[in-house]
């Protein structure tokens, strides 16, 4: 009975021995600082990859907010590879097609749900005709 005991608090004693381990870095990832460093990227044609790049910062951030470390890094190592080689990143850079960017402008917009007094066409049932 008293070995159990004494090895539960070992191990209690060597967890909090250990440091923890780090939250997600997003400051010490240092995108933005990398951004104003590639003069690849202060091209107005690369704006989008500039966006993208802050976007992803901005979800780690976001990550890191709730408690998803793991995430977190994962998202910043994925930013980081970006921002290493900026001509590469803008050659696969995402589709300039405007219909296809608007469409996905148009899918970030929250949808208001219908008030609960109208009803859709879809809603409606059928009148029941007398026989």
């Amino acid at each position: 009975m008293r070995r159990p005991l004494i090895a539960t608090g070992f191990a209690l004693a060597l967890t909090a021995a250990l440091p923890a381990r780090a939250a997600c870095d997003v400051k010490g990832a240092q995108i933005e600082e990398g951004i104003a460093a590639k003069k690849e990227l202060q091209a107005d044609a690369n704006a989008q990859t500039v966006r993208d790049l802050r976007t992803l910062r901005d979800a780690a951030i976001v990550l890191e907010t709730y408690k998803f470390p793991g995430e977190c890094e994962v998202l910043l190592g994925i930013a980081k590879s970006l921002l290493a080689n900026p001509d590469k990143t803008i050659v696969q850079g995402g589709d300039t097609d405007e219909d296809e960017a608007e469409s996905l402008v148009e899918a970030r917009k929250p949808k208001a749900k219908a008030p609960l007094d109208e009803k859709t066409p879809a809603a409606k049932a059928p009148a029941a005709k007398p026989d």
